[in-house]
């Protein structure tokens, strides 16, 4: 096994989703402010989501030519959204944010990650 994607398609997919993501967040639409209050995270930590996916970001392109990075970072982002998911659920905020956003970007970080080390 190499810790270098075998694809690099579906690492740089979801380096482009999280970048959109975290270029939202800087001015949240209304989705975005409704998911983050519905879980009651602090307004004044708003900011911290950005730098995090930001360089979730940054770590899945310098994996695609880096052995080991995309791999750390992809488990990383699987870990971020099992904390949404776990801080949705612990609100009780299970709504469409919950199904569509939160869970949605849990299953796709997770298909990357077969994806690119399988294909």
């Amino acid at each position: 096994m190499t810790l270098l994607p075998d694809a690099w398609w579906p690492t740089a997919l979801l380096a482009l989703v999280l970048f959109v993501d975290a270029a939202m967040s800087i001015r949240p639409p209304q989705f975005i402010r409704d998911c983050l209050a519905g879980v009651n995270f602090p307004r004044e930590w708003w900011w911290t989501l950005i730098v995090i996916k930001t360089l979730a970001v940054v770590g899945l392109i310098a994996g695609i030519w880096m052995p080991g990075v995309a791999f750390a970072a992809n488990v990383g982002v699987i870990v971020y959204f099992c904390s949404a998911a776990a801080s949705h659920i612990r609100a009780r905020n299970t709504g469409p944010a919950f199904w569509i956003n939160c869970l949605g970007m849990l299953a796709l970080s997770i298909a990357v990650l077969v994806l690119s080390l399988t294909l």
